[in-house]
């Protein structure tokens, strides 16, 4: 088995090529998106300044009241939450992320695998248009090079 069979039968070759295809396709869409955002965003902050300020003093003292007033519900929350659910919660919740990273990869993978047979097709081409050019250029190329010889040997 070659070093390119065996690249292309590597499921982790076709995540890269799949993740770095993902991330080229994203950072073409950041210039655009800054620019659009960036006039937003300039006219949402001087037209919310004001009423930011105004907010902000409202309802600071809203916030000191309800703090205290939940800060004894807490306490009553935590004593009902039993520390043998624990264990089953996490194992479910990782369960779901590890099952959520083996579908990202996946989808990377068949990305990448359209990315690198796209590429493998765009050189296979130009090297085919490559070899059928390098017949003609010999062919077309006058033979100059028997005549300069035969001219330094009768200048000799």
């Amino acid at each position: 088995m070659t070093l390119a069979s065996s690249l292309r039968e590597n499921k982790a070759v076709y995540a890269v090529a799949g993740a770095g295809d993902f991330a080229v396709e994203k950072l073409r869409e950041v210039p655009e998106q800054v620019t659009r955002y960036q006039g937003r965003a300039r006219e949402a902050a001087s037209k919310y300044q004001g009423e930011v300020r105004e907010t902000v003093e409202r309802y600071r003292g809203e916030v000191r009241k309800t703090v205290d007033r939940y800060r004894d519900e807490v306490g009553r929350v935590q004593e009902r939450v039993d520390a043998k659910d624990l264990p089953g919660a996490a194992v479910a919740y990782v369960t779901h992320v590890g099952t959520r990273t083996v579908e990202f990869i996946d989808e990377l993978t068949e990305r990448g695998k359209r990315v690198v047979h796209r590429e493998a097709a765009e050189v296979a081409a130009i090297a085919e248009a490559d070899a059928e050019a390098a017949p003609k250029a010999r062919t077309a190329q006058p033979k100059k090079a028997p005549q300069a010889r035969s001219a330094k040997k009768s200048g000799a």
